[in-house]
């Protein structure tokens, strides 16, 4: 994640131009170059700490729910939904999308938090977001607690999950192949870990 973040850090700011946006991006070089000319190399990386600490309440909460739902389906099988002591591909699918569903939710303001800080610094951000250059001035972070303040004081605790709904397109499919190719992983090496162990 620390070797990609640079480019993580750019996609998110080419991504909220517009056409009206006076100051483009010409793309990924130009963006990099920009940044690294007009605000350093450290501001390749702002937003870092919410990411880093938001993987572990995601990947942890991942696991767990996954493990848990897939050891409940098994041992009282409520649907009828256990072959020979093992869940179908469609049940471990939907047990992933359900882990999935849980843990963003949770780590969601972290992201949040991590886009907020990525903007903060850019000359040109009151610009490119409001299209007119005569937006407000963004708001400056210290760092993630005073964002996650500033945040939740001019505009209320649901701003920490602005675009959650879209979210889960891409995350939920994405941890539930995840979760049964490691299950197919593990069969094939013969390998078996569960929580609960």
């Amino acid at each position: 994640m620390s070797a990609t973040y640079p480019m993580d850090m750019v996609r998110g700011r080419i991504t909220v131009q517009t056409e009206a946006s006076p100051y483009q991006y010409r793309g990924m070089f130009h963006a990099l170059s920009t940044v690294l000319r007009e605000e350093g190399a450290r501001a390749l990386y702002k937003g870092w700490l919410p990411s880093v600490i938001g993987v572990i309440p995601y990947v942890g909460l991942n696991f767990a729910v996954y493990e848990s739902l897939k050891d409940y389906l098994i041992k009282s099988n409520p649907f009828d939904l256990v072959e020979n002591s093992e869940l179908s591909v469609t049940t471990r699918l939907a047990c992933g999308a359900a882990a999935g569903t849980v843990g963003q939710t949770v780590a969601y303001p972290l992201d949040v938090i991590r886009r907020r800080m990525q903007m903060v610094g850019w000359n040109h951000a009151a610009s490119v977001l409001t299209g007119d250059g005569r937006g407000k001035v963004p708001l400056e972070y210290t760092g993630m607690i005073d964002a996650f303040r500033k945040i939740v004081q001019h505009e209320g605790f649901g701003a920490l999950y602005k675009g959650l709904v879209p979210n889960p397109v891409k995350v939920v499919p994405s941890i539930a192949i995840a979760f049964v190719t490691y299950e197919v992983v593990k069969d094939v090496l013969g390998v078996e870990i569960r929580i609960s162990d």
